[in-house]
C-alpha cells in the first residue's frame, strides 16, 4: 500500500500544535482590509463552507460545540426540550438563552500572507448568508475555483454608534487563478486545516457538569438545596436567574467566538 505523505504531514501538523486555532485561525480585525482567495472544504456533500453549532454564555466557557448535530447524546438539547415542554415564562426564557448559535467556516489564503498558508476563517450568518448569494450570482459563479475563482475583499468597519464591527464581502471583478504555480496550488488544497483537530466536543458528563454549575452558579437555594439536571432524584424544571442578561460574560456572538477562536 501507497504512503499519504500529505496525510502525514497533517498528523504531524497536528502533533506539534500547528493545526492549534491559534496557528491556523484567521479573522479581520476593525478597520481592516484584506484581499482573500477562500477555497472549499473537501468531502462535504457539495458544499464549500462548513457549520458548526455551539452553546455559548453558559458559565465561563466562550463557547461550547454542540454533540446532538453529529447525532450523539446531548444534555443542554434535553434541557432545552424540557424547559420548552414546562411551558412557563422563566423556562421559555432559560431555553431561549441556551439555543445553540450557528458559526461558519471557510478556508481561506490571504494575499500578501501567502507563506502562512491555508487557514480557517470564521464568521456569522450575514457574511455566510453574503458569500452564498456571491457563489449563485451568474456573473460570479464558484469564487472558489482554483482555477476560475476569484479573490473577494474583505472590509471590517464599525459604523458611529454601533457597538460592534461589521465585515463586508465583495467579490474581485475578474477571475484569477489561486496560484500561477501548480505545485502551490497542491500545497494549498492538501492542507486545509481539518475543524475536527481545532473544536472537540465534550463528553456529556462533562456538559451535564458545565450546565449543573452554571444552573446553581454556586450557590444554593434558600433551603440549602441545590437545582440539579441530568442523572439526580430531581424531575422538576430547572430554575434559576440566569435569564437575566447581567449575568453574562459576553454580551454578544461576535465576542465570545472572538475569545473561543483565539483559545
Amino acid at each position: 500500500m501507497a504512503i499519504d505523505f500529505d496525510a502525514i504531514r497533517r498528523k504531524l501538523n497536528k502533533l506539534s500544535g500547528q493545526n492549534s486555532r491559534q496557528n491556523t485561525s484567521w479573522r479581520p480585525q476593525e478597520g481592516e482590509e484584506h484581499t482573500v482567495r477562500l477555497l472549499s472544504f473537501p468531502d462535504n456533500d457539495g458544499q464549500p463552507f462548513k457549520e458548526l453549532w455551539f452553546y455559548y454564555n453558559i458559565g465561563n466557557n466562550p463557547g461550547l460545540l454542540a454533540p446532538y448535530q453529529f447525532g450523539n447524546p446531548d444534555p443542554i438539547q434535553e434541557l432545552i426540550t424540557k424547559l420548552r415542554d414546562d411551558g412557563s415564562k422563566e423556562s421559555y426564557e432559560l431555553a431561549k438563552k441556551l439555543y445553540p448559535k450557528m458559526r461558519c467556516y471557510a478556508p481561506v489564503v490571504v494575499r500578501g500572507e501567502e507563506d502562512k498558508g491555508v487557514r480557517i476563517w470564521a464568521f456569522g450568518k450575514t457574511v455566510y448568508q453574503s458569500l452564498l448569494n456571491i457563489m449563485l450570482d451568474e456573473d460570479y459563479g464558484d469564487i472558489t475555483d482554483t482555477e476560475d475563482g476569484r479573490d473577494v475583499k474583505v472590509v471590517c468597519t464599525k459604523a458611529p454608534g454601533r457597538q460592534w464591527a461589521t465585515t463586508e464581502v465583495r467579490p474581485r471583478g475578474k477571475q484569477s487563478p489561486l496560484s500561477e504555480s501548480a505545485d502551490t496550488v497542491k500545497q494549498y488544497t492538501s492542507n486545509i486545516p481539518s475543524l475536527d483537530d481545532m473544536y472537540t466536543c465534550k463528553t456529556y458528563e462533562e456538559l451535564e457538569k458545565i450546565v449543573n454549575d452554571w444552573l446553581n452558579d454556586d450557590d444554593a437555594d434558600d433551603d440549602g438545596t441545590t437545582r440539579s439536571f441530568g442523572n439526580s432524584n430531581n424531575t422538576g424544571t430547572p430554575t434559576n436567574t440566569k435569564t437575566q442578561s447581567e449575568g453574562q460574560k459576553y454580551k454578544s456572538l461576535d465576542e465570545a467566538f472572538a475569545d473561543l477562536e483565539d483559545l
